[in-house]
């Protein structure tokens, strides 16, 4: 990473703090009344000391002082106290703000955007890279502040006393920060070193355990196993340098924090045989003036020393604000959004003239297309894997950009409200995403539904018998473990079912089913699809004696529309590709 970056993630970094502004005063005034009740601690600890070695005086008659000073430790340990749950709740609210901007940022970029890297680097990025930013606002940043205000009210109290000391005391203070930045240089790429290393492994590891029976399946854990290991080192070693270039920082500093305060003690020790007569302002050293400088020394380079200690959560945010600001800061072609709600509540026409379905880098993925979805329709799209379906599916969901005309009942989609126009959207895929929860949750959803409600979204599911076997309580795995592929897809239908869509889009929804299980989803959503603008992709033939038009898309492009009985009688692109397929259809059965 150059300076040039490191420059500007600091400055980014040093924009979010003002979030925790309201803390950040409360830190300082605890900080500035911590030190001068240090200050008031040492010398009232030097006076008593002096009172009872060099006066004699019994120790009886010094309670009151006694009880003074640990009157002032109680009120240092409170207001340090204090001062820690503020930093806590200045970083807890920047982070919260952070994951809430890559939240809704992620949101806003849509599933067509997230799908170019794995689950696991996203969750490492809203997780463990804004978590890293905790000890940077709420150590090292206040820190910065704190190591000014500390010394300089020690240097105030230090050179009525003694100037020699407090000279002693000035001149190697910038000893520490200066090793500090030295040692720290290389700090921040060896932690963008390790971030990168543990977003590839979080990646990697989460996808082979998803796809774990896969693996088995095809004997390829091994191999998996191996890559894993690789990656896991990588993270290791990774992981090492940046521990020892802390290790080596704090080392470092306390070195020569404590050769200044031996430097200090040499001194006084000098003093006291008589052989240094200066700094003293002419009078001689006394035990008082000793002690109070020496319990004072190592708290002058106390905050230096912490803010030494906390340099490396400085290098720590900068390799994870890299990937963070990158992410926020990315240009990207999104699909615009407008304000135009339509309060249609019927099924609308869908028309597309000369459309182009963007990828998120401005690529044309499918197009251009020319087509009209009439109101309460069938449509089908088939074509071979890649050609484009689902990227239209995708462009129709608001998650991809276009360019040409795409309008609903007239009104072009970029000009939609999305969130109003996604509420007439049902969505269902070959892959049914359930969560982990009882049946009812994910039936729910969040919404308000009674029961009687949900069990009729399952019966014209035909998923009543999952219901009868497991009940409304059954707690399903992470990636629907406890159902089999056809028991996830009717349950996935049943919570399609219980949204008031005008528009079904439906993802080739029977693609990993059996024959079986095939028929009961296209028995389940005949009677649903009536009267709504329907979309489905479909690699299965057999589904197009369902449809009202087919649309044919080869390399991004269509090369056919129309009624599919029609078409699969002429001549023509279609009917080359019934004639092809294992158990071509017969024209009577289009």
């Amino acid at each position: 990473m150059d300076k040039q970056r490191q420059t500007l993630l600091l400055r980014w970094l040093r924009q979010h703090a003002s979030l925790g502004r309201p803390w950040a005063g409360l830190i300082l005034l605890c900080g500035a009344c911590s030190g001068g009740l240090l200050i008031a601690q040492a010398w009232w600890l030097a006076s008593l000391l002096q009172q009872l070695i060099i006066r004699e005086q019994p120790l009886v008659s010094l309670w009151p002082e006694l009880g003074v000073l640990a009157l002032l430790i109680v009120l240092r340990g409170l207001l340090n106290l204090l001062r820690e749950q503020a930093a806590f709740r200045a970083g807890t609210a920047i982070r919260c703000h952070l994951r809430r901007r890559l939240a809704d940022e992620m949101t806003r970029r849509g599933p067509a955007y997230l799908q170019q890297q794995p689950a696991g680097s996203w969750a490492s990025l809203l997780q463990e890279q804004v978590e890293n930013l905790q000890d940077f606002y709420a150590r090292y940043l206040p820190q910065t502040r704190l190591c000014a205000i500390q010394p300089l009210l020690i240097l105030f109290a230090v050179f009525p006393v003694n100037w020699a000391a407090g000279l002693i005391l000035l001149g190697t203070a910038p000893l520490i920060p200066l090793f500090m930045i030295l040692t720290g240089l290389g700090a921040a790429d060896a932690n963008r070193r390790n971030f990168e290393a543990l977003r590839r492994l979080s990646g990697h590891f989460l996808d082979r355990l998803r796809g774990m029976a896969t693996l088995r399946h095809y004997q390829a854990s091994d191999r998996e196993r191996v890559v894993i290991a690789k990656a896991s080192e990588e993270f290791r070693e990774r992981t090492m340098d940046v521990l020892r270039m802390a290790f080596l920082s704090s080392a470092v500093l306390e070195f020569f924090a404590s050769v200044a305060i031996a430097l200090i003690a040499v001194y006084f020790g000098f003093s006291y045989l008589e052989h240094l007569n200066f700094g003293d302002y002419g009078s001689k050293v006394t035990l008082f003036t000793g002690l109070f400088v020496l319990l004072l020394a190592p708290d002058f380079y106390l905050p230096l020393r912490e803010l030494g200690a906390h340099y490396h959560a400085k290098a720590q945010a900068l390799g994870a604000a890299d990937e963070i600001e990158h992410f926020l800061q990315q240009p990207w072609q999104g699909a615009t959004a407008g304000s135009v709600i339509q309060e249609r509540h019927t099924a609308p026409t869908i028309q597309a003239r000369a459309l182009e379905v963007l990828s998120p880098q401005g690529d044309v993925l499918v197009g251009p297309l020319d087509f009209t979805l009439v109101a309460g329709s069938l449509t089908a799209i088939i074509g071979r894997s890649g050609a484009g379906k689902s990227s239209l599916l995708a462009a129709l969901l608001g998650f991809l950009p276009y360019r040409g005309s795409l309008t609903v009942e007239g009104t072009e989609l970029s000009q939609l409200e999305m969130t109003h126009w996604r509420r007439k959207l049902a969505w269902l895929g070959q892959n049914p995403r359930l969560l982990h929860g009882s049946l009812r949750d994910n039936l729910r959803l969040g919404h308000d539904y009674d029961d009687a409600v949900l069990e009729q979204a399952m019966q014209q599911a035909g998923a009543a018998d999952i219901l009868a076997s497991k009940g409304w309580d059954y707690v399903l795995g992470d990636g629907a473990s406890g159902l089999s592929v056809g028991q996830a897809q009717r349950l996935a239908l049943a919570r399609t079912l219980l949204q008031p869509a005008q528009v079904w889009l439906l993802d080739e929804p029977t693609a990993s089913l059996d024959r079986d299980n095939e028929a009961r989803i296209l028995a389940a959503l005949e009677p649903q699809l009536q009267g709504k603008t329907s979309l489905l992709v479909t690699h299965r033939l057999n589904q197009l004696q369902r449809v009202d038009q087919v649309l044919l898309i080869e390399q991004g492009k269509l090369v056919a529309a129309g009624d599919p009985r029609q078409l699969a009688q002429q001549p023509g692109p279609l009917r080359d590709l019934l004639s092809q397929a294992p158990q071509p259809l017969r024209t009577s059965e289009v």
